[in-house]
């Protein structure tokens, strides 16, 4: 029944049939089991292993790599290898794809996680009437119409409408699902609001949600995915996850990797078309084929074997450093995604607050003889804990609070009308609420008033263990005054008053709405000297005006307090003995910002990135908080920029368009608007980041680009999002995104290095092709390089440091290619030096090497034609391994050289030297001494095809490699100093040769 909440308890009733003195027949109990199903969240069926692992297959880019793999194979075979030489290649690659997918099955198989602990919200047991009597059935047999009875602590079981109070008042705590910060007052009334929200449901008991006063029946009208949480589990079902930006750059990287190599390879084959009838060859056909090895040896070198695993090494180092900061990484891609993140939209309560309702400011009447009237407070601390300080008017801290006669009275009326309890978890570490927020804070305003008579009383407290302290000063005043009765609160009266003795002394302690309160006061406790002075039309008057601004201008939550003295003797209270009060004091309270929020959200707004606070709380709790925070002082007006989710959707789709570009409040929002907004936001091509704690913000934890859950949020929230907040810190966000700039921009660099270090061995294969000269490099000897040479400098990479200016430039857009137009052009300039390079040291070696053969150049290019005619130099020269072992080893070392120019994107190495980055210059030495390993260790430099070389060899590698310095070099000042000169001069037609494509879909 979706409209209970519109409907009278006799129309809801009647729906179902039911007697609410009998409840349900079993017969119409099996009826409507029948009808509307079980009260369960059904078990969705998981996605199977295999289909989990061979969806982490569908890449490009990776299936280029099983390709290359697969191709490496079969032309070992056709070249009669066999053992480790023909398995070396491609077992390597394979173990990489498999380390992949092994990350992605763990992170998948963790999200599926949040479904499953959804049920945990769900009630074990519940109290229902059937056939007349009462019984305690488990909560899956519920069905609609039943009649439930449920009492402080309860777990509501099932959406139920409120058809009896049983008690003077119900409250429930229904924050898992609308993010409220204070208990929720329910009532029996039908509500008249069209397209209410949860919150203006105020006679529906939510599945879930907590009963903290009261006790009531209600009759379920919703069971299983009829409730409010089916429909939050029904929410995430129906979100897909967003490939992240880099991922989506990557699998362009890939298709735009794939058309170039597979048009060099043809390019390769057809050039040599002329070759194919060389004697050497035996035949067209053969020649054909020994061409078309060269083409796919080409097309293995241009393939980053070690992409996948350098970027995942480089997002797990990324975590490392985030753990650091308490921002707990579920997700590797979404470190990534932080650093393009556009839009964070903020969770309020336990958030940008401490979701620790606390007593912020206090007012008495000091004197009614003589000025000032009326005395202010303040109360630091905003968390449960039991330390502050108390100040007065002018900022100065009161030494002993508890010698000041209203505050020592307020901190007795605060422990003793008080039903909630105040304890410390040692396993967690920190204070925690049973009962009432508000009844709590209270509890900490009497810890942190003290006790009277004694000078070293703050000092002396301190010394207790945090257990003893969490109630110390309140259990004094339970053992000093005995209670003897109590009125509980009711929505008549709106106060609670209770009946103290202590030696022959009765007194009435009073708490409740102000206006309830100062209305019943006679006299007032004049905190100058503890005297009772009548309360006059200007007493009352002023006590007015400070309550509007403690209600109004700060949206305070405002409890007045009073005492009466009693007869001696008196047992028990009645509504009568509530008047003739003495006024003793107004204590006003809220959710207080977090200390720190301010300056994190200066941090964003410097970084471009805007902040929208979401929240189930009303609009005015919300714009008062916002101005707390301080760091949005300019906003003197909210027009425009707070909407409630009522009021949001009620505006034409153009003005919602527009109201998103400038919104900074969205309030009395329910989880479906959630995920409405970061659906909206995403359709602008905004990247977004939510953040929240309770189960109704997971679906949009789960369809944000980036979720982000508190650490002592619900394990629902937890589970749907891709970060954990260890802090519960809004700041922590701020620092983790500026580590997500960080981490990208290191990856930009490992990717341009890689990209220009393959470039150099295509480059150095094709020329050879073109050149007719012998194969320069070894295809194993090529996995070498791409392995072991570019993957530990290019893992190495990853370690740069944070540039000193991330969080000042504005996030980079979603649609920003990893390599630019100009960029690309650098590096083809740098891959051309490369291959250049590599192929010189193999042809030095042959003209000009002291232990080569000398050879005029005619000689090395008609190679093949060596056996069919008289040379002077025996033919077996040119299978002679010290050419490819000196073409690899320039190879090896330009590579090395380029690593240092990838130190930073700009900046010379002047500015940010190698000794900068240690674990780069440690990549490079380690490199450097695996490859001098293979080339004088004999298996090792059989298995590789290389052998030793002399120093005139190094000599020349080092000759032919450092010059990759001075070029890059000169391309960074052309960079830095003359930008737009170098992109005139180098405009391509298109300013970003990799292929762009729309991020979403509209």
């Amino acid at each position: 029944m979706e409209d209970a909440y519109a409907r009278s308890v006799t129309e809801v009733l009647d729906f179902f049939g039911v007697e609410p003195t009998k409840g349900l027949t079993d017969v119409q109990v099996a009826q409507h089991a029948r009808d509307y199903g079980r009260n369960v969240l059904p078990e969705e069926r998981r996605v199977p292993f295999l289909k989990l692992v061979l969806k982490q297959f569908d890449d490009l880019l990776v299936k280029i790599l099983i390709v290359a793999a697969i191709v490496s194979f079969v032309l070992a075979l056709i070249n009669g290898e066999t053992g480790l030489t023909a398995f070396l290649e491609p077992s390597v690659i394979l173990m990489i794809l498999a380390a992949n997918a092994t990350v992605g099955v763990i992170t998948e198989t963790n999200a599926e996680k949040a479904l499953v602990e959804l049920r945990a919200y769900q009630a074990d047991v519940a109290t229902v009437l059937r056939n007349g009597c009462f019984s305690i059935i488990p909560a899956t047999e519920l069905v609609p119409g039943d009649v439930v009875e449920i009492s402080v602590g309860c777990k509501i079981p099932a959406d139920m409408r409120m058809i009896e109070m049983l008690s003077n008042e119900l409250r429930v705590d229904q924050a898992i699902l609308t993010g409220e910060s204070c208990s929720v007052e329910k009532e029996l009334e039908s509500a008249i609001t069209t397209k209410a929200v949860y919150q203006d449901k105020t006679n529906i008991l939510f599945s879930g949600t907590v009963v903290v006063c009261g006790r009531a029946r209600a009759v379920v009208v919703g069971v299983g995915t009829n409730t409010a949480m089916g429909s939050i589990r029904d929410s995430m079902l129906q979100t897909e996850d967003e490939a992240t930006p880099l991922k989506k750059k990557l699998d362009e990287f890939g298709t735009f990797l794939a058309k170039v190599i597979a048009g060099i390879c043809v390019l390769v084959w057809i050039v040599n078309i002329g070759h194919f009838r060389d004697p050497s060859h035996g035949g067209f056909l053969q020649g054909a084929i020994h061409y078309f090895k060269i083409a796919v040896a080409l097309a293995v070198a241009a393939i980053p074997e070690g992409l996948p695993a350098v970027v995942t090494t480089c997002l797990a180092l990324g975590t490392k450093r985030m753990a650091r900061l308490n921002a707990i990484v579920r997700s590797l891609p979404s470190v990534e995604t932080l650093g393009c993140t556009t839009v964070i939209c903020s969770d309020k309560t336990g958030t940008l607050t401490t979701n620790m309702m606390s007593v912020s400011k206090v007012c008495v009447v000091q004197s009614v003889n003589r000025g000032p009237l009326i005395d202010e407070y303040s109360v630091s601390g905003t968390t449960y804990a039991p330390q502050g300080t108390i100040f007065d008017s002018n900022g100065t801290p009161i030494d002993l609070p508890a010698q000041l006669p209203c505050l020592l009275h307020l901190a007795m009326c605060s422990a003793l009308c008080n039903d909630s309890i105040l304890q410390y978890n040692p396993d967690k570490g920190n204070y925690e609420k049973i009962g009432e927020s508000t009844e709590v804070a209270l509890r900490v305003l009497a810890e942190k008033v003290g006790l009277p008579g004694y000078d070293s009383m703050p000092s002396s407290l301190n010394m207790l263990s945090k257990h003893e302290r969490a109630s110390y000063c309140n259990h004094y005043w339970e053992d000093q005054l005995k209670k003897i009765s109590v009125v509980e609160f009711t929505r008549d009266r709106k106060m609670m008053s209770v009946l103290c003795s202590r030696n022959q002394l009765q007194i009435m302690f009073l708490k409740g709405a102000p206006e309830s309160i100062i209305s019943r006061c006679t006299s007032v406790l004049c905190n100058e000297d503890g005297s009772t002075a009548p309360l006059t039309a200007s007493t009352r008057a002023e006590l007015e005006l400070r309550l509007q601004s403690f209600a109004g201008k700060e949206t305070l939550r405002c409890l007045a307090m009073a005492l009466k003295m009693m007869p001696v003797g008196q047992q028990t209270l009645s509504y009568d003995d509530e008047r003739d009060l003495t006024f003793i004091g107004l204590v006003g309270m809220l959710d207080p910002p977090r200390e720190e929020v301010r300056n994190a959200m200066l941090s964003c707004m410097n970084a471009g990135i805007r902040v929208i606070v979401v929240t189930g709380d009303n609009k005015s709790t919300a714009e008062s908080l916002y101005r707390k925070i301080g760091a949005f002082d300019d906003m003197v007006d909210f027009a425009g920029r707070s909407y409630t989710a009522s009021e949001f959707e009620e505006l034409p789709p153009l003005q919602q368009t527009m109201a998103l570009q400038r919104m900074a409040l969205f309030t009395r929002v329910e989880p479906s608007h959630k995920k409405m907004l970061v659906e909206a936001l995403q359709h602008q091509n905004e990247v977004v980041a939510m953040t929240g704690d309770g189960v109704n913000d997971a679906p949009a934890l789960k369809k944000a680009d980036i979720g982000i859950a508190m650490g002592s949020g619900t394990a629902v929230a937890k589970s749907a999002s891709d970060m954990v907040l260890a802090d519960d810190n809004f700041a922590t966000i701020v620092a983790a995104v500026a580590e997500g700039r960080a981490i990208y921009n290191n990856t930009k660099q490992f990717i341009r290095y890689m990209i220009s270090s393959n470039i150099g061995e295509v480059v150095c294969i094709f020329v050879a092709a073109v050149l007719g000269i012998p194969d320069t490099l070894a295809p194993v000897q090529l996995l070498w390089v791409n392995l072991v040479t570019d993957g530990l400098p290019a893992t190495a990479i990853g370690f740069n440091k944070q540039d000193s200016d991330v969080m000042k430039a504005k996030p980079r857009k979603v649609n920003e290619a990893v390599v630019t137009g100009w960029l690309f052009f650098r590096y083809m300039v740098i891959g051309a030096y490369v291959g250049l390079a590599t192929i010189a040291g193999f042809i030095w070696w042959f003209l000009y090497s002291e232990n080569g053969p000398k050879l005029p150049y005619s000689e090395l290019m008609n190679f093949d034609s060596c056996s069919t005619r008289e040379t002077y130099y025996p033919c077996s020269i040119f299978d002679d391994r010290h050419p490819s072992t000196v073409s690899m080893t320039v190879l090896v070392v330009v590579e090395m050289f380029n690593a240092l120019n990838n130190l930073s994107e700009n900046q010379s190495l002047l500015v940010i030297p190698p000794w900068s980055n240690l674990w780069l210059l440690g990549s490079i030495i380690l490199t450097m001494l695996l490859h001098i390993l293979i080339l004088y260790v004999h298996p090792l430099s059989i298995l590789f095809s290389v052998t030793p070389l002399s120093w005139s060899d190094w000599a020349a590698v080092l000759y032919l490699s450092f010059p990759v310095i001075i070029i890059d070099e000169v391309l960074k000042f052309f960079s830095r100093k003359s930008s737009s000169g170098v992109r005139l001069a180098f405009r391509f037609r298109r300013p970003d040769l990799l292929p762009k494509r729309e991020v979403r879909d509209k």
